[in-house]
């Protein structure tokens, strides 16, 4: 079986894959690089160790059969439930946020791993019900599930991750069947309690929004980021300034241009082009993710490979949404772009997935 199974495997899913690694790689040197003659930054060391890691664990599961998964579902959840609430008393502190929990040299960020969990959680539910999906009680029930890793994560607090779970949670509810009127229920019901939303907000939350509708209100700190990030893509034109020559990010006037802003490194240094073949990149994985669902032959499957589709565009969206201004600042990491490895290792096994689904599309042979 598993001999057949590979004679299925995606090589452009595997090829798009290492590409945006290797792109995500050169624009961490270029964001971390020093003209005094420094050498290249142990960032960059750091990224391509996970990248390499990141590369055996698409390898396992890949090779695992992705059914296997449906069974450990709730394992996994729980297990992304236990260390979520972990972080909350032993996390570093980085920043104002407790993200991070740390095992000697290495810290990952549990918020990233419980992602995948949280689609194949959902994916196992969701299938399950298939036959009960108009009902409000598996609407409710699937909402609870991304809701308990959302709520735990906002007390972090991490918002701009937290609405990763919940867009991973509308389109799975939505790819599953869904009726209609659910969405039309939640659309105003976000808009009736947005008042209460706001007020529910952290002060630097409501900044947030406050600057990206006017971030000339406070150019020097709250909008900061935005204008200078608006000036880095601005500037690159068409061909860009020419890769380590974007003056934004070798003078760092981006800050952390490594991670929530490279695309702003990418877009002043290599241009529109530049940022077109990014952008194509993500479009092709995207498409072979696509591919992969339409191709499953049962709804976990299909689920499964829908939910990291959904994961991966929402992030890429929001990520360039706000590095030009059109969306506000939330510190969602682009995938396989910015810096962090836990992001990095999330998504690599996150495609290792998609490639299993892939490559054993068909009923199972005896």
């Amino acid at each position: 079986m598993e001999t057949r199974a590979w004679r299925h495997f995606d090589p452009v899913l595997l090829l798009a894959m290492i590409l945006l690694v290797l792109y995500g790689l050169a624009m961490i040197h270029s964001a971390t690089f020093e003209r005094s003659g420094a050498g290249i930054d142990p960032l960059v060391y750091h990224q391509a160790a996970y990248g390499i890691a990141g590369f055996g664990l698409f390898m396992a599961l890949s090779s695992l059969e992705y059914r296997v998964l449906g069974n450990l579902a709730w394992s996994l959840y729980a297990g992304a439930i236990g260390l979520l609430t972990l972080v909350l008393f032993v996390g570093r502190i980085l920043h104002g946020s407790q993200r991070w929990i740390q095992l000697g040299p290495i810290q990952f960020q549990p918020s990233e791993f419980a992602k995948l969990c949280v689609v194949i959680a959902l994916a196992r539910y969701l299938s399950r019900e298939a036959d009960n999906i108009k009902s409000p009680r598996v609407s409710l029930v699937s909402f609870l599930i991304a809701a308990l890793p959302l709520t735990l994560i906002e007390l972090q607090p991490d918002f701009g991750t937290a609405t990763v779970y919940l867009a991973i949670w509308l389109g799975m509810l939505f790819v599953a069947g869904a009726p209609l009127r659910v969405f039309g229920f939640l659309f105003g019901l976000a808009a009736a309690g947005a008042p209460a939303a706001w007020l529910l907000m952290h002060d630097y939350q409501r900044q947030r929004i406050l600057t990206f509708l006017n971030p000339q209100s406070d150019p020097l700190n709250t909008g900061y980021n935005t204008i200078q990030a608006l000036i880095s893509v601005g500037a690159g034109e068409f061909l860009g300034r020419g890769y380590l020559s974007g003056s934004q990010n070798q003078l760092h006037f981006l800050r952390v241009q490594y991670a929530d802003f490279i695309f702003s490194v990418v877009a002043e240094e290599l241009g529109f082009v530049g940022s077109v073949v990014l952008l194509f990149l993500f479009t092709l994985l995207l498409l072979r993710g696509l591919r992969a669902a339409s191709r499953s032959r049962e709804d976990f499957g299909r689920l499964l490979c829908c939910g990291i589709v959904t994961m991966l565009a929402y992030q890429v969206v929001v990520n360039v949404g706000m590095n030009v201004g059109l969306l506000p600042i939330t510190g969602v990491p682009l995938p396989m772009i910015s810096y962090g490895g836990s992001s990095l290792m999330t998504f690599m096994g996150s495609l290792g997935i998609l490639e299993s689904v892939v490559m054993r599309h068909r009923k199972l042979e005896f």
